[in-house]
């Protein structure tokens, strides 16, 4: 059975709880009951509602039964009562104390407050994390996974991987580890292709040991250093296989990972690079932490930091074309070389799976990255070249040093078109006054046009601070949409009006923070390629509201990293970074004009609730990108104006759209959303 009490309230002497249930199937109804701890029946009310979005959750289909419940009775303090409910031969009890009450209402609170000031404030340290190492080791395939790996039968032409190592005085320890993690492998189609630059050949003779029974392994030593991109070169120019699978000398990988390799090159015709994801391992080769559970493939992300890295494969035809590693690069010759080889791909495909282990150890880049600061500064010159061959009409002014080594922000020249800000409002002047000031008076791109959408303001004040607003600022202007409220609607007539090349969506709760928001959002909006582009959303406490949208959240989606502060560190710095998602929030939008109506707006059967889910995906489909970029900043007093889903009025319209989302999304929602993990 499935159920859930979403409300319990205390009110004139009786409990209201509400709340749904659900049998095993679509027909399955159920029994509530009430009583008191001693088993006494006692008087209740239930009331029975559709709640459509339980349906589909659980069953894919709509369903005659009315799963939503509503239940009332009078309440002593001093007593405890049981509210059971019951389907399919079980009961299933909820107790009801005042302490019952206490704790629901005390993580209702929480909820609707920030969860970080709680843990700040000592309320709740949170549920304990993962037990990563745990979990790896339950990912492994078992010894029946791996025989069955091992007796597949693969196609004559099953790719052949040549896996290319540059050496340079590799510890023995970690280099017979390595061989011994690629000898493991249940696909066996491969070849190692050792370069080693070593001051001296000592290595060799570690290598020849595995030789012996071994003929896949190759060894050249190339009498001096020259340099990792030199060397990863030489070890190229050794490769006889299908495809190119890029390792450190220090490294492990996993017993499976070529198998899902060659399993990736059957599923994905085309397909001429792969990544997968990845963790680390201490220097005793016995702990894995720090797992990096990567999106697929993310342009913008990539131009961010290097979140490819490990394990990374690509089809040796493809290389033969683009070229190898160059040295002018190194440090960031990897990052260079994703750059090139996705650039020319065909597609470009991840294996949401730890398929590498990366060594940590002292003075190695991913346990210090202060070691290797050369690095950072030839991968800024990466992601610079990268934009020059694919966007040469767009001009980068620099790439800088995001908020920590390896992380880069790119800042573009953009040229200041007319940019048509659109407002709903109701009434709200004061904070409608400081939404627009801000952009006006603190942001440094001056071609706006504002429109404010008015729709239904009661108060005399609204209607003589549109009167003054206007007369002060000339790019200002009000018109006036006169039907009930309806967000998608509204915004789809206040663009009527819009001249600008650029539409930016926005509330009349937001404050702008960072004065180039706006270039730094146009600067992504003007390439061809991006249909939609967000900003980071900070609540007043500077802790996130907004730092994209994860899709399938939630049930529908929600936002990524909400509550944490917004100079607090995440996962893999997501919020800190641009990159593209699936979806961002329409409190603060910026799309092409042209993008916008080549879908027709947003969907006006979604009134209220995930209208800009939907138009995002919708965009996606025309083959744009939606890209978040953290460095345009806005406060969000989110939901002033219009208030929350209080009413069964308001409810009944919030659960119709959920509906219509899943059915309109059911492939996306059940595929998982590509840009997390």
């Amino acid at each position: 059975m499935k159920y859930r009490f979403e409300n319990i309230v205390k009110e004139n002497g009786q409990i209201h709880i509400s709340g749904f249930a659900a049998g095993s199937t679509p027909e399955s109804d159920f029994s509530v009951s009430v009583s008191e701890k001693d088993g006494t029946k006692i008087p209740f009310s239930c009331e029975r509602s559709d709640r459509n979005d339980v349906a589909v959750k659980y069953f894919g289909q709509l369903s005659k039964i009315q799963h939503g419940i509503s239940v009332k009775f009078d309440y002593d303090p001093k007593k405890q009562y049981v509210l059971t409910v019951g389907t399919d031969g079980r009961e299933y009890p909820l107790t009801i104390s005042p302490l019952t009450i206490f704790f629901h209402n005390f993580m209702m609170s929480l909820r609707a407050n920030s969860f970080l000031q709680a843990v700040k404030t000592g309320i709740t340290k949170g549920r304990a994390p993962v037990d990563y190492q745990k979990w790896q080791e339950a990912q492994r395939p078992d010894d029946a996974e791996q025989k069955r790996q091992r007796d597949t039968v693969w196609p004559e032409t099953s790719p052949v991987f040549s896996i290319v190592i540059p050496l340079y005085a590799t510890p023995e320890k970690y280099l017979r580890e390595l061989i011994e993690s690629i000898e493991k492998q249940t696909y066996q189609k491969y070849e190692v292709c050792f370069a080693d630059g070593s001051p001296d050949n000592s290595l060799e003779k570690i290598i020849g040991q595995y030789q012996k029974n071994n003929h896949r392994i190759r060894y050249c030593y190339l009498n001096g250093n020259r340099g990792i991109s030199g060397n990863t070169n030489a070890a190229l120019e050794m490769a006889t296989g299908d495809y190119i699978v890029l390792c450190d000398h220090d490294d492990l990988l996993t017993d499976n990972a070529l198998y899902e390799l060659a399993k990736a090159v059957k599923e994905n015709p085309g397909c001429e690079c792969i990544y997968s994801d990845e963790d680390k391992i201490d220097e005793t080769s016995s702990r894995y932490f720090d797992p990096h559970f990567k999106p697929d493939y993310n342009i913008d992300l990539l131009c961010s930091v290097n979140y490819i890295c490990h394990l990374y494969a690509v089809k040796k035809s493809l290389v033969d074309t683009v070229g190898g590693f160059r040295e002018e690069y190194d440090g960031a010759q990897d990052h260079d070389f994703i750059f090139r080889t996705t650039e020319k791909a065909n597609k470009v495909v991840h294996i949401p799976k730890v398929l590498y282990h990366w060594r940590t150890h002292m003075g190695s880049t991913s346990a210090n990255p202060e070691s290797k600061k050369y690095a950072y500064e030839a991968g800024k010159k990466a992601v610079k070249a990268h934009y020059e061959r694919v966007w040469p009409e767009i001009e980068v002014e620099k790439v800088t040093d995001g908020f920590s080594p390896g992380i880069y922000h790119t800042y573009f020249n953009v040229k200041e078109e007319l940019v048509s800000v659109i407002i709903p409002n109701k009434d709200h002047s004061e904070d409608l006054d400081i939404a627009v000031r801000s952009l006006i008076e603190k942001g440094t791109w001056k071609n706006l046009e504002i429109i404010i959408v008015e729709n239904n303001s009661e108060e005399e004040k609204t209607f003589e601070y549109y009167g003054k607003i206007q007369k002060e600022y000339e790019q200002v202007r009000v018109v006036y949409y006169e039907g009930g409220f309806n967000y998608s609607r509204i915004n789809n007539f206040g663009e009527r009006y819009a001249n600008g090349k650029y539409i930016l969506l926005m509330n009349n709760d937001v404050e702008l923070i960072n004065p180039d928001s706006v270039k730094e959002m146009a600067g992504y909006c003007q390439r061809e390629d991006v249909g939609i582009v967000g900003c980071r959303l900070l609540y007043a406490d500077d802790t996130i509201q907004h730092a994209g949208v994860v899709v399938g959240i939630q049930g529908i989606a929600d936002h990524a990293f909400k509550g944490k502060g917004y100079d607090e560190p995440v996962y893999f710095s997501r919020s800190q970074v641009a990159q593209d998602y699936s979806a961002v929030t329409a409190a603060v939008m910026m799309v092409r004009k042209d993008v916008y109506e080549s879908v027709n707006g947003l969907d006006e059967e979604f009134e209220v609730a995930f209208n800009d889910i939907d138009f995002c995906l919708r965009v996606i489909d025309t083959g744009k990108r939606v890209v978040y970029n953290p460095y345009a900043m806005f406060h969000h007093y989110e939901s002033k104006s219009r208030g929350l889903e209080d009413t069964p009025e308001k409810q009944e319209r919030f659960m119709r759209e959920v509906v219509r989302f899943i059915k309109k999304h059911e492939y996306f929602i059940q595929k998982g959303d590509p840009m997390y993990n």
